[in-house]
């Protein structure tokens, strides 16, 4: 093991988010397997073919960006907006053991809408224009029309979001809603993104469905993958990893001061951590952000080559309010805001997610101002019941900040669009700047990634994680785990990492080949990792794969989905 201050193991995991979560899941799953084909048992700590590993993190709750910070008054609030939805029965199997009683949870039916010339529009906006005025409605099916028509006859694909915005919706939408929303919420212009990442992250309306509900003046149903969700009854969705870290066995994790990550020696595949400790390793899983990563390796080429990654920092405001939840908010989820009466471009009524999100009536708090800023005629310490609303706002170089009056700004939002009464009693405020909030899917990003991902990954680090890998396409909670747990199969059993290089199929289906439990599969691939990582791989055959009969294509003769009967 090598000297008292230095560690040995096969896979080091840097990152207690899920993506680092996932990979140490799965990591001690496939030693479990080993130990039963070898028929010894866990505690004797000698496996055939196993991997050693140990997953460190600086903070001492896990988590990451799902975490849930709780305010001194007892309101909690996420790292922004999060919600439990899957495209993985692996994951569905680790929150489930995580926590694994109905009690635990709580479900909702998605009911959103984006503020409008002072109306609420349900979401997805573009299929819901039956709800706008009369003159804005005209406009919307003027640009829908002209953009169904330039398809017809349009042989070249959009170079830019903006251009594809252009060409699904039209003008009208557009200039009223994705454009102006759009900058809000990446904080870069439309024109600045590609549209490759689009994929099930937005609606493109069907003409014929928009102009019935236009002259019937109906609405259009919930569309996507989030129509429902699920959220922790208990603790926010930091309560969720929390949950899954207990499970992992306390010997193989490092976190808090003693996992806080100093160096990255990659030439020697050591890492060296603040109190001095160094992790000698043959793989190494990082799900720090990659900028970040190559800093703490110090390597000057990877650094001038992340420069052209760019990202939006997030800063998230929570406001507790006094009294009953007011019948303008109802059963509201989460609310989206083009315009500009207002600096977020997202709300979410937190308190309608659990009522355990915000402290119990009986809980006795002083008033600290009127939402219009006013001083309140009685400070004294009250009982409720009380409220909560939790408030995004984007930042970057293309779209700077008052930071300082942050807050009061966007109390006077909650005013100006009639989510808060000038009188409402506010009894607690929260704010917090994450630094890397949004991974920007720019028009350079594609050209950086393939190559700074296989640079890495001849060096044996494998770099994945909403802002690992940078792919915001599968950023989501179970995307980032199951990028974790792929990275795992793919060091340990040369698997495909299909969620990392297939976005649009793992996406478009439910992926149920691999379980928790049932078999314990393992995945192999004899694809080049430069070839997986760059993306580069012919696509995967989807009716094949269905069948459990695929190869991935890298080579001619991988076993993507090999089931291990163990």
């Amino acid at each position: 093991m090598g000297s008292q201050n230095e560690i040995n193991v096969n896979v080091l995991v840097i990152g207690a988010g899920p993506t680092g979560l996932g990979a140490a899941k799965r990591l001690q799953q496939l030693v479990r397997i080993a130990s039963i084909a070898t028929r010894l048992t866990p505690a004797t700590d000698v496996y055939q073919d196993a991997p050693s590993w140990l997953i460190v993190d600086s903070n001492e709750t896990p988590g990451g960006l799902a975490s849930t910070d709780v305010t001194p008054e007892g309101f909690l609030y996420d790292v922004g907006g999060h919600v439990i939805f899957s495209h993985y029965k692996y994951f569905d199997d680790c929150i489930a053991q995580a926590l694994p009683n109905e009690t635990d949870w709580y479900t909702h039916q998605r009911i959103s809408y984006v503020r409008c010339k002072n109306l609420w529009v349900p979401y997805p906006f573009q299929n819901n224009i039956s709800m706008l005025p009369k003159e804005e409605q005209v406009k919307c099916m003027d640009g829908m029309i002209d953009a169904a028509l330039e398809a017809r006859v349009s042989n070249t694909k959009p170079q830019n979001f903006d251009e594809w915005i252009v060409r699904m919706m039209g003008t009208g939408i557009a200039d009223l809603f994705m454009r102006p929303y759009n900058y809000k919420v990446w904080a870069v212009p439309t024109t600045k993104m590609q549209c490759a990442w689009l994929g099930e992250r937005v609606a493109a309306p069907d003409l014929k469905s928009v102009t019935k509900n236009v002259i019937l003046q109906k609405t259009a149903g919930n569309w996507g993958p989030n129509a429902t969700f699920r959220f922790p009854a208990v603790g926010g969705t930091g309560a969720i990893w929390i949950a899954v870290a207990n499970t992992l066995a306390k010997k193989n994790t490092r976190f808090g001061e003693r996992g806080a990550v100093k160096k990255v020696d990659a030439d020697n595949k050591r890492v060296m951590l603040q109190d001095g400790t160094t992790i000698k390793y043959d793989k190494l899983i990082s799900t720090m952000a990659v900028d970040s990563l190559v800093e703490h390796m110090g390597d000057q080429e990877l650094v001038n080559l992340s420069k052209g990654l760019f990202y939006s920092s997030t800063h998230v405001i929570g406001v507790g309010i006094r009294g009953e939840r007011p019948e303008r908010i109802g059963d509201k989820c989460w609310l989206y805001f083009p315009e500009d009466d207002c600096p977020f471009y997202r709300a979410t009524i937190f308190s309608n997610y659990s009522p355990n999100n915000q402290p119990a009536a009986s809980k006795k708090l002083a008033t600290t101002q009127l939402a219009d800023g006013s001083q309140p005629s009685d400070t004294s310490a009250r009982e409720g019941p009380y409220w909560s609303i939790m408030l995004e706002v984007s930042e970057s170089s293309m779209k700077p900040v008052d930071e300082k009056n942050m807050l009061r700004d966007c109390i006077q939002g909650l005013i100006n669009t009639e989510m808060l009464r000038p009188a409402d009693e506010i009894v607690s405020t929260y704010h917090r700047r994450f630094d890397h909030g949004y991974p920007t899917p720019s028009l350079e990003r594609e050209g950086v990634l393939k190559q700074l991902l296989p640079k890495l990954q001849a060096k044996d680090i494998f770099s994945r994680g909403r802002f690992g890998s940078w792919r915001y396409e599968v950023g989501n909670q179970d995307h980032s785990f199951m990028l974790g747990v792929e990275a795992a199969d793919r060091i340990v059993n040369g698997a495909v990492e299909l969620t990392l290089n297939y976005p649009d199929f793992v996406n478009g289906r439910m992926n149920d080949e691999r379980r928790l439990i049932d078999g314990g599969q393992i995945f192999q691939n004899k694809g080049t990792d430069k070839a997986d990582a760059a993306g580069d791989a012919r696509p995967v055959d989807i009716a094949a794969n269905r069948a459990g009969t695929a190869t991935n294509g890298v080579g001619g003769d991988e076993q993507p989905f090999r089931t291990n009967g163990a």
